[in-house]
């Protein structure tokens, strides 16, 4: 297909919108929005649908530029990690941290090495090889675990959510670390274990400090500047997180850590418009989310997928059955987690993006077996999201950590401390019948309107609830809404 700006955009806006639908469409279904995206990329490829249809590949999109790729990667990561930090709350995150800090850490590097033995043991991989691999996608994907945490509408047990969105959101340095790390004892073999631990620490701390100190640079710009077009603070923030990544990575430090600590920072701060900039985030992030999805999927070729599927499946199925449950078992050992929980963070360890957006180093960088790397990657990607993806709901029920709210209430985010909770009640419901005053609605539960035969009713302590009824309600989030959940899952 001839490559023009008008072509680009035509493109574009056309995979852009099918994705959309695509996503749309997955909810009904239960399959993650995030593997549709891919499969739209792949399909609008130089081995997709219009080659199939037309036999001329010049009909389809060829792309085959990992440089290009990488770079909207790192991009897109940058918003996804902004956006999930953003929503990250402090007094939800201090309980779980020294949990999330040991699966960022230990928990990466034991399912790096693990996995990575095994490639070398069950393949032609040498071991340096197999551990790049390993190290690649050792760490869970922060765009995969919040938007399926979120799309699900789960509600988690032990502080279990904070926790999987910490990890997800901080462990992608140290697997970055480790990528690097194995890219450059491929090239230089005599690389000591003294330098990688010196290169640990220089990462770690040098992204923490400069996420702290650039989310005090932010909150403090972003409250000091006095304009009257409210878009302008986004815009404002964009920059202020590409420079946090840049600026860190020219420190050798890690920027993607940087980035997040710097949003959870920004997050819980007071800020001036602050709501507007959530929300213009939360679009970004899905926008990012999209594009990135599409272009990796773009960056594929089916039938080299083809060609590694049997030592695709075999170290997807022992990256989830085996090395993400030792590295977590591990890293929470000494943790209050319940055995079932650490089951459920050990099924949540979904591989995504970034684990591709990494794998395009190694193809850069002229590793051997780079491009076959890259489509193992890409393998591992797409069954995490097809297998565990799809099923989380299922084990959180079984291994009884999530509640999963019935189709008769739903759930909307007003701002960060608030949500809207609507309710329909059935006939076997004990409130049916009662005045409002005399129901058991958890303290800090407000019904604030009623929907009854298309009406819209403003109650008051002496309403009487009727079947069909439709409240409407608002209550915090994190306990009551829990307490809440509880309370109307008990009476229906």
């Amino acid at each position: 297909m001839l490559i023009t700006p008008q072509n680009i955009l035509l493109i574009g806006s056309i995979l852009l919108f099918v994705s959309v639908l695509a996503g749309q469409g997955s909810q009904k279904i239960g399959v993650p929005a995030l593997l549709f995206f891919l499969a739209v990329g792949m399909l609008a490829g130089s081995e997709g649908i219009f080659t199939w249809f037309s036999g001329i590949p010049d009909k389809s999109i060829h792309f085959d530029n990992p440089p290009l790729a990488q770079f909207i990667g790192v991009v897109a990561l940058c918003f996804i990690l902004w956006s999930g930090g953003m929503d990250t709350k402090w007094k939800s995150v201090r309980p779980v941290l020294w949990s999330g800090v040991s699966l960022s850490t230990i928990g990466v590097l034991i399912t790096a090495f693990s996995l990575g033995i095994f490639v070398w043991l069950v393949s032609d991989f040498t071991l340096v090889e197999g551990l790049l691999l390993g190290s690649i996608v050792s760490s869970t994907d922060a765009a995969a675990v919040f938007s399926i945490l979120r799309e699900k509408n789960l509600t988690l047990k032990q502080n279990m959510r904070p926790l999987l969105e910490l990890e997800s959101g901080s462990n992608d340095p140290m697997a970055f670390l480790l990528t690097t790390l194995f890219i450059s004892v491929w090239q230089t073999p005599d690389t000591s274990v003294w330098n990688f631990v010196l290169s640990l620490g220089i990462d770690m701390v040098v992204g923490s400090a400069m996420g702290f100190a650039m989310g005090w640079v932010a909150v403090k710009s972003i409250n000091k500047i006095k304009t009257q077009f409210i878009g302008l603070y986004s815009v404002a923030v964009i920059a202020l997180m590409f420079f946090t990544y840049s600026f860190t990575e020219i420190l050798d430090g890690n920027g993607f850590l940087a980035v997040y600590i710097a949003a959870v920072y920004f997050g819980n701060h007071k800020i001036v418009h602050k709501e507007n900039i959530e929300g213009s985030f939360d679009g970004f992030a899905w926008l990012m989310q999209v594009v990135l999805f599409l272009v990796l999927g773009l960056q594929v070729f089916p039938s080299q997928e083809w060609s590694i599927l049997g030592i695709g499946l075999a170290i997807s199925l022992f990256l989830i059955v085996v090395a993400r449950p030792i590295g977590v078992f591990i890293a929470l050992a000494f943790s209050k987690i319940t055995v079932k929980g650490k089951l459920f963070i050990s099924w949540v360890g979904l591989r995504g993006a970034a684990p591709i957006v990494f794998a395009t180093y190694p193809l850069i960088a002229g590793v051997e077996k780079a491009s076959m790397i890259f489509h193992i990657v890409f393998f591992i990607a797409f069954i995490s999201m097809l297998v565990q993806g799809t099923s989380i709901p299922w084990i959180g029920k079984k291994l009884k950590i999530a509640l999963i709210l019935p189709k008769h209430i739903t759930r909307r985010a007003l701002d960060s401390k608030t949500e809207m909770v609507e309710i329909e009640l059935l006939e076997n419901n004990p409130w049916v019948g009662k005045k409002l005053i005399d129901t058991d609605f958890p303290e800090g539960i407000r019904i604030t309107m009623i929907k009854r035969n298309g009406e819209y009713l403003v109650p008051d302590g002496n309403t009487i609830l009727k079947v069909g009824d439709h409240l409407f309600l608002l209550c915090k989030q994190t306990e009551e809404i829990k307490k809440f959940n509880d309370s109307v899952i008990m009476a229906q």
